[in-house]
């Protein structure tokens, strides 16, 4: 609603589920998960400290997961970059389950591809 000086005026509800928006995007969410997770809220009413904690556990979980994921990049990335075969044993960044690493690091052709 606006005020009397044309201001729009917000419900607690609507400034508190503004703010989860904000702090989950700082931390890198997307989008569709914020929606998906607000949308799991009573609309009814303001969210309260227990729903986001609920909201924010499931979400320290997922950037754990995706901190652990890119530690292991980061320290990987100085085995690959500048090698030039993209088909290392271990390679998670270009070609990661390579089955013809054993054939050797040049380019196979298989039948059907």
């Amino acid at each position: 609603m606006r005020s009397s000086g044309n201001q729009r005026r917000y419900a607690r509800s609507v400034l508190r589920r503004l703010a989860v928006i904000k702090v989950a995007q700082r931390v890198g969410l997307p989008l569709a998960d914020i929606a998906q997770a607000l949308n799991a809220l009573p609309s009814s009413r303001t969210p309260t400290v227990a729903d986001w904690r609920r909201l924010s556990a499931a979400w320290k979980r997922e950037l754990e997961e995706r901190i652990t994921t890119l530690t292991q990049l980061r320290d990987q990335l100085d085995g690959c970059i500048g090698c030039g075969c993209l088909s290392l044993k271990a390679c998670p960044l270009r070609n990661a389950g390579d089955a013809l690493v054993d054939q050797g690091a040049v380019p196979h052709f298989r039948e059907g591809n």
